[in-house]
């Protein structure tokens, strides 16, 4: 499995550093407008694969992406200190037109994953510009967001994140819906698991503590890189192994509650041929219409934008 990693900025250096160190891939390649920073990344990178993979990581122009089975796009300029992430969107597109023809023409079979924000629109973008079918076009979408959800509900229930099923919906971002309503701990619904321990302020502190962590992270340190960089890795693993396995991406969506052909984030069966399947959790009334709010909201943006 051959990973092109386009942007070697800090997401992308992070997710290339994971992947490496999970073994995700067998070769990763940096490639970046700034070479000098894409192959001090690829050397410094190689130098950990004695502690973890044989993985092959080199860096160089979009020629170097030749063949990629997957490319993650993680070109863009960085979000500043409160600066949502459709405030990004024009900058950020952009980069996009300049980057995926080159590199479509030396990787025409390769899944695109998206981490760019905002992560919705510039998954739209992404699927516009490259032509693929939108099962083909992956952006990294809730992933994190709902990782953090499943450890903030671990940590208050003293269970392990793994046996949490929590999905974060909608966009990456300020109008994301946390569904409480099909939450469940190894199957059980949350409501019976933990009634005690959620109270309305604990749950109020939950969404606070999801919604609000980049934006605290930005300011405490000046970007988000780690955590993404994780959720990069396991989606890449995901479509190597064709595990089928259910992850919170974004794709474009024929249609949600009226809204038609957005990308945003859904419960996604991912596999070998990309997204591959679109599941319906369980959601309150008012999590359904917070979703499709969401939803138009990002409709909204990629309208502004032409799409």
């Amino acid at each position: 499995m051959k990973v092109a990693i386009v942007g070697a900025g800090l997401v992308g250096s992070s997710a290339a550093y994971a992947i490496t160190l999970r073994g995700s891939a067998s070769e990763v390649v940096l490639v970046d407008k700034n070479g000098a920073l894409a192959a001090a990344h690829a050397e410094d990178i190689l130098h950990a694969t004695p502690f973890s993979h044989p993985t092959r990581v080199s860096a160089g122009d979009a020629e170097a992406a030749r063949g990629a089975d997957i490319v993650v796009l993680t070109a863009g300029v960085a979000q500043k200190p409160g600066e949502t992430r459709l405030d990004l969107l024009g900058r950020n597109a952009a980069v996009f037109r300049d980057v995926l023809g080159p590199i479509r023409t030396v990787a025409p079979d390769a899944i695109l994953v998206v981490a760019t924000n905002p992560v919705d629109v510039m998954t739209q973008v992404a699927t516009r510009i490259s032509g693929l079918p939108s099962e083909r076009v992956i952006g990294s979408g809730t992933i994190l967001d709902t990782a953090r959800f499943r450890a903030l509900l671990g940590d208050l229930l003293r269970v392990a994140p793994q046996s949490v099923h929590a999905y974060v919906l909608g966009e990456h971002g300020d109008s994301e819906v946390l569904a409480w309503s099909s939450a469940r701990v190894s199957g059980v619904p949350l409501e019976t698991f933990a009634a005690d321990a959620l109270d309305e302020a604990a749950r109020a502190r939950v969404d606070e503590a999801v919604r609000r962590a980049a934006y605290r992270i930005i300011a405490g340190k000046g970007a988000t890189y780690h955590g993404i960089g994780a959720g990069i890795a396991r989606i890449v693993e995901a479509i190597r192994d064709d595990e089928r396995t259910v992850l919170t991406v974004s794709t474009v969506t024929p249609e949600f509650d009226g809204v038609r052909d957005v990308a945003f984030s859904l419960p996604r069966v991912v596999g070998g041929g990309g997204a591959e399947r679109t599941l319906q959790p369980e959601l309150s009334e008012q999590e359904r219409a917070a979703l499709g709010r969401s939803a138009g909201l990002l409709k909204r943006a990629a309208e502004e934008l032409g799409l």
